[in-house]
């Protein structure tokens, strides 16, 4: 029993897979071992792992990391799978040669598949995508607008959100209170100008309700 347990763990046709057991084992212990020290130590294999998981078809939702522990998993199981049926059948291994293009060929195959499983439950991280605010209607709300001095104005987006922003003037000075329309952006403030009072556009008559709370 012990001297078929040693053939089994040191033959040559065998060791690719232990091999792949092996580093399974490590990687479980060194993130393991990093998560509870705040580290991330496997960090550096992003810059040394092979072109395919940089390809398209591996752009998913989590870590490569975890790309490597599934194609891991599956070779050593698909080479265990083939060398035991060829034992079955010839009760011998055979030469790792035979069979390391099929169970490359399986091992990728079944990663691709993991990895897409799930990819599918995984929810998307949610983007904090900025509104655009140009175009829009907003008010003076505090301060002065000037081109060289800003004010904060309250504008509302597409769904209603309500946002404080500071907006500059583009000629002349725009007083607290006053109706402008936003006209570009200039990184983190937008550039206005007023509406004139003598738009017909805002009206009473036309719009009977106060159009001029954003």
């Amino acid at each position: 029993m012990n001297n078929s347990l040693l053939s089994f763990l040191i033959s040559p046709e065998l060791m690719p897979f232990h091999l792949c057991v092996m580093g399974l084992v490590m990687i479980s212990i060194i993130e393991t071992i990093g998560f509870y020290l705040g580290l991330h130590p496997l960090r550096f294999l992003r810059k040394i792992v092979p072109l395919p998981i940089n390809s398209s078809i591996f752009q998913v939702k989590f870590s490569k990391i975890l790309v490597l522990i599934f194609f891991l998993i599956n070779f050593s199981f698909a080479g265990y799978f083939f060398q035991l049926a060829f034992f079955s059948y010839l009760e011998s291994f055979v030469p790792i040669v035979y069979i390391i293009f099929p169970t490359l060929f399986v091992a990728t195959f079944f990663t691709i598949f993991m990895i897409h499983c799930l990819d599918q439950v995984i929810r998307p991280q949610l983007e904090n995508k900025k509104p655009n605010l140009v175009g829009r209607l907003a008010t003076i709300s505090s301060g002065c607008a000037r081109p060289n001095h800003t004010a904060q104005a309250n504008v509302r987006d597409e769904y209603g959100q309500l946002h404080l922003i500071h907006v500059r003037s583009e000629f002349g000075e725009i007083p607290k209170g006053a109706l402008i329309i936003l006209i570009r952006q200039k990184e983190q403030e937008y550039i206005a100008k007023k509406i004139s009072e003598s738009n017909h556009l805002f009206d009473y008559e036309l719009f009977p309700h106060d159009n001029r709370t954003p």
